[in-house]
């Protein structure tokens, strides 16, 4: 029977990568019902509310799968999830990849701005919730989204799984879903090289763009994950990265399921809440952006807390700060590595248990053969002997691209394939290679990419502003903070709460709001005619970015 799925990976190349051991047949969903019937009892997902255990796990998956199934849900077709993080989520994503539809991750937080665009922007007529969303009852906010003409078809309410028994939810009805047929099965199969999620990365311009994911790009992060943290089947994991995004995606829905390992995993964990789940379920792996573990080394807790199960984190997202990520290591016992890539590219380059603790925290390790990696000029020339450049890819993690936007594909790649990463980077002669710049215009605060075009754009839209420039702070917890510099209109005045006003009333997602203003009587402008955003980071404090 031929696959519903839209093919995004040349057959020649995923033989390849399977036959070097990379990729492999066997998806999240076959997994989860292998360990639905080898550990039925153990524990898959676990948070501060309850856990799931492999079978809880495969039987709610299941029961998601069927109510897709009972409502019209066809192989391909878009789901939007906007859940927050635990294991509901990680069940849902299961379900409807056992449906063959494709999941598009919505970040928890994300305004309704964002929301509708990526709903419009991937054709997702059906939108996965919780019976509340932030406090607010969810069929409001589906009410609000289509007012604003988003064409939801159904909105299906989910309950915690790992709380109660629930029913399933479609248009406020309750859904008695009977299970797939083996046919059915067959016919909705969703294969490791099928599309099977859409999520949204900010780059340089306007609202997010939307990733193309297979699972066995993951399946290969996989890999080089178990290699360079000696990961097994022993470890409990606790991922505090969202899961819709690329950290989390191998962090909590993809390794630990490969492993038949537990994950903890909960929203909006606190520094102690994570601390207290460390000691609780004698974590072994830690998984967090370099802000996270920032925050805890700021927790009195940390040396109260008996955290002796703990032996590698895994951070990345941003810089990791040679000095704290040293402390960390001292205070926990806890070995740091990274991987050096991006949503897109997937690792280019990665630290191993071995590394020396300079090579671990001072650069983003040996950059990965198979990834191909190579060194690009602005013009696209290659430098690759020169040791500094824009790296680009090609290899098994990388992604196949945005969903439907030749133009943002057409920046992402070069004219012969390589992925561009927006970073300018150095590398050794032994392979390290270490960020020293930045190319792209994002601002990235607490591990989370923020457009800063996207929000002078917005900023601009307040009346009294006649010009508008974002650049970043430096941030001892975040990295990075927002701040908009603005040229104002005669006569007029601005304050940062009266912008914050303006831009909340635009349902623009928290995380894109400005954290500082300041008014200039003029931006400076380079000689190109642009704003000399050098000028203006230096004037912030930040440092000028390495020539």
């Amino acid at each position: 029977m031929s696959s519903p799925h839209r093919p995004l990976i040349d057959i020649a190349v995923a033989a390849r990568y399977r036959a070097e051991g990379w990729w492999e047949d066997d998806s999240i969903a076959d997994r989860v019902r292998r360990w639905s019937l080898q550990r039925p009892d153990a524990a898959a997902y676990i948070s501060t509310d309850g856990h799931l255990t492999w079978v809880g796990l495969h039987e709610a998956a299941e029961q998601v799968a069927g109510v897709l199934a009972q409502i019209g849900v066809e192989p391909g077709d878009r789901v939007a999830v906007l859940l927050p993080d635990g294991p509901t989520i990680h069940a849902v994503f299961i379900g409807i990849e056992l449906a063959g539809a494709v999941v598009v991750g919505i970040g928890h937080r994300a305004g309704h701005a964002e929301i509708r665009h990526l709903l419009a922007r991937t054709g997702a007529t059906r939108l996965v919730t919780l019976s509340h969303h932030r406090d607010r009852p969810a069929a409001d906010v589906v009410d609000e989204l289509r007012a604003a003409d988003q064409p939801i078809v159904d909105h299906i309410e989910v309950p915690n799984f790992e709380r109660v028994d629930g029913r399933i939810l479609a248009n406020g009805s309750a859904v008695t879903p009977g299970p797939l047929t083996a046919d059915e099965r067959s016919r909705r199969r969703l294969g490791p090289d099928d599309l099977f999620l859409i999520n949204s990365t900010s780059g340089t311009t306007g609202l997010p763009k939307c990733v193309q994911h297979t699972q066995n790009r993951w399946t290969y992060f996989h890999h080089k994950a178990v290699e360079n943290g000696a990961l097994t089947s022993e470890d409990v994991f606790l991922s505090a990265v969202p899961a819709p995004f690329g950290f989390g995606i191998w962090t909590s829905h993809v390794t630990p399921v490969i492993l038949g390992a537990p994950t903890v995993t909960a929203d909006r964990l606190s520094a102690n809440d994570t601390l207290t789940l460390i000691e609780r379920e004698r974590v072994t792996v830690l998984c967090c952006v370099s802000t996270q573990f920032i925050l805890l080394l700021s927790s009195p807790e940390l040396d109260r807390r008996d955290l002796s199960s703990l032996r590698v984190m895994f951070t990345g997202g941003e810089a990791v700060p040679f000095d704290r990520a040293l402390d960390f290591e001292r205070r926990t016992g806890a070995t740091v590595l990274q991987f050096y890539g991006s949503n897109e590219t997937g690792l280019l380059s990665g630290t191993v248990l071995g590394d020396p603790p300079d090579r671990r925290l001072r650069t983003a390790g040996r950059v990965v053969p198979e990834m191909c990696v190579r060194l690009f000029d602005d013009e696209g020339h290659d430098v690759t002997e020169s040791g500094r450049g824009r790296p680009g890819c090609r290899g098994p993690a990388t992604s196949p691209g945005y969903y439907d936007d030749p133009a943002a594909n057409a920046q992402l790649f070069t004219d012969d394939g390589w992925m561009l990463m927006a970073d300018v980077c150095t590398i050794d002669d032994d392979g390290y290679l270490t960020v020293v710049g930045r190319s792209s215009d994002i601002i990235i605060r607490g591990g989370k990419n923020i457009s800063a075009p996207q929000v002078e754009v917005e900023v601009a839209t307040h009346p009294a502003v006649a010009h508008v420039a974002a650049v970043p702070i430096p941030d001892p917890i975040f990295g990075e903070r927002v701040c908009a510099v603005v040229q104002l209109r005669p006569g007029t005045t601005l304050t940062l709460e009266g912008l914050t006003a303006h831009l909340l009333a635009r349902d623009l997602s928290k995380e894109i709001l400005p954290e500082r203003l300041l008014i200039v009587d003029e931006l400076p402008i380079s000689s190109g005619g642009k704003v000399a955003k050098g000028e203006l980071r230096s004037l912030l404090g930040d440092p000028p970015a390495p020539s």
